[in-house]
């Protein structure tokens, strides 16, 4: 009995040592790690070799989930569940480059043009989401809820660290630009993030509105093609048309709960 609570205190203080050491997994698992070494009588640098792996491993899935977390994705459908064939205009090849990544080699913005209910957000996240776990960083948000963010910052040091925040990500994907009208200053501060970025990081921007279109929701046609300068200097436009997805979804469901009855 002696012996055994030697053992247990023994490997308690390994595990609080190996925890100190940033070694997480290993002293989380170290029971099992140690029967397995002895089991398959591990020499010492097999023993190393094993530990090494399990965290490089648990590190880069931490790593991965940490980055997921601060990327603000939600949920979304996968790109598998995508309809190629609903959109009456759509370039795949392109799209695919898209989830690729090959836009982030130079860096390029990724531009996509369609009206709601094409997918245009669904191709946003998934490849925000493919650079995540390609190792770099994301973040997701709508213009609306960027330019709120921007707006309650109190005092020009504030604003410039904010706007440093937007700038930092591998990518920023910017949902929804054009659903809403645009004051000067908003406009602004959007032109502000695409110039930080330019060149820099890559910036993913969806719209319902062709680009000739924009003055509709931008205070002047100076601001709104400065903003359509930096975004398509370096960039993947790629537009989608059709009908709404939703809608045929929402009408087949009404029209399976009419047959139902």
């Amino acid at each position: 009995m002696p012996s055994a609570s030697r053992t247990t205190t023994t490997t308690k203080d390994l595990a609080d040592a190996l925890r100190a050491l940033g070694l997480l997994r290993t002293a989380e698992d170290l029971a099992d790690f140690v029967s397995r070494a002895t089991r398959n009588r591990w020499s010492v640098p097999q023993i190393l070799e094993q530990m090494t792996r399990v965290e490089a491993e648990d590190r880069s899935r931490r790593s991965v989930e940490r980055r997921l977390a601060r990327s603000h994705l939600g949920r979304f459908k996968p790109m598998a569940d995508f309809d190629w064939n609903w959109p009456k205009e759509i370039d795949r090849d392109a799209v695919e480059r898209v989830l690729s990544l090959s836009f982030l080699e130079r860096p390029e913005n990724v531009v996509l043009v369609a009206s709601p209910g094409l997918g245009k957000t669904m191709i946003a996240k998934n490849a925000a989401h493919a650079a995540v776990l390609a190792g770099h960083t994301a973040l997701f948000v709508t213009a609306s809820d960027l330019l709120l963010d921007l707006g309650k910052q109190e005092g020009a040091r504030a604003l410039d660290r904010r706007l440093a925040h937007y700038a930092q990500p591998s990518v920023l994907a910017i949902d929804e630009v054009g659903y809403l009208s645009y004051d000067n200053h908003a406009a602004d501060l959007i032109y502000q993030i695409v110039s930080r970025r330019h060149e820099r990081r890559s910036t993913i921007v969806t719209t319902n509105l062709a680009f000739v279109e924009w003055h509709t929701v931008f205070p002047n046609a100076a601001c709104a093609t400065a903003l359509i300068d930096r975004l398509t200097h370096h960039a993947e436009i790629l537009a989608l048309k059709g009908e709404s997805y939703r809608k045929r979804e929402a009408e087949q469901v009404q029209k399976e709960r009419r047959h139902a009855k």
